[in-house]
């Protein structure tokens, strides 16, 4: 749980600074995130956690 809120928070705040630097409008910001959470709700999400996991692992074995 805590690795996912911890990716949470790490593309809520690169999707900020996006936004500040208006890389990224709000319009696309909001299909983004609006993409986000509809994928969350379906079969996708266990293999991406478990994807993300996996990588975040590699990392701290590095």
């Amino acid at each position: 749980m805590a690795v996912t809120l911890s990716l949470v928070a790490l593309f809520g705040l690169v999707l900020f600074f996006l936004l500040r630097g208006k890389t990224l409008g709000f319009g696309s910001a909001f299909i983004a995130t609006g993409f986000g959470f509809f994928l969350a709700s379906t079969g996708a999400a266990g293999p991406i956690n478990q994807l993300a996991g996996a990588v975040i692992t590699a990392l701290g074995q590095m």
